[in-house]
């Protein structure tokens, strides 16, 4: 049962919303902007509105999956059923470490997905997904940081980078387990590898910028 989870966390996360969004929009994400399937670069290439719905989805699918996972996690370390007793009595109960594998494949689904060649976006709403379900606070933390980054210099990531840090940061002062802790910033270190290309044009002053009101596509100039 156990590996079952960890690959139907993997699955789950590895459709890849971004592509099939520009797919109905009759491109492929891929060949636009840095080929992210992420919601920034589905938004400077196809719009507002899709870009949104792209972030939406994959948060939803980080939070749900890791829920899902610490459901039953709880289903079996109370549950005397005779189930669980007759087929898995030498298997040890889903701990938060169990969590934290089925976390990272979350994130290695959506970044690496088997469905397009293990391309993907950057992680940033799916690990923001996985944050509300561990810890919420830090979660809305994380989010409102990046959102008051993004709104001041409109560049995603910029904020994407500072909250992810910001993450690792207030997780390691909370009372969460130390698996989440490892988790967490572990996955800060990868949003922020993630993000090497962006790094490297803001140095040279090539990132784009994001515009929150503006709904127009930009194919010609995006860059995620």
């Amino acid at each position: 049962m156990e590996l079952g989870l960890l690959i139907l966390a993997y699955f789950i996360c590895s459709i890849p919303t971004g592509y099939l969004v520009g797919q109905s929009a009759g491109i492929d994400i891929r060949e636009h902007g840095s080929g992210s399937t992420g919601a920034a670069n589905v938004w400077r290439t196809i719009g507002k509105d899709k870009g949104l719905f792209v972030f939406g989805v994959d948060l939803i699918k980080g939070t749900t999956t890791i829920l899902l996972i610490q459901s039953v996690s709880e289903l079996k370390n109370t549950s005397n059923s005779l189930f669980f007793n007759s087929f898995e009595t030498n298997i040890q109960p889903l701990n938060e470490w169990f969590v934290v594998c089925a976390a990272l494949l979350v994130i290695l689904g959506h970044s690496y997905s088997c469905w397009i060649n293990f391309k993907g976006g950057k992680s940033v709403a799916t690990g923001l997904g996985i944050l509300l379900a561990i810890n919420w606070i830090v979660g809305l933390g994380a989010f409102s940081l990046w959102l008051a980054t993004v709104a001041i210099w409109r560049t995603t990531s910029i904020g994407s980078i500072l909250a992810a840090i910001a993450a690792s940061s207030l997780m390691l002062c909370t009372h969460s387990p130390f698996a989440y802790k490892l988790m967490v910033c572990v996955g800060c270190l990868l949003v922020i590898y993630r993000h090497h290309s962006n790094l490297d044009r803001l140095w040279h002053g090539k990132e784009l910028k994001i515009n929150f009101f503006e709904s127009d596509r930009h194919e010609s100039i995006s860059t995620d």
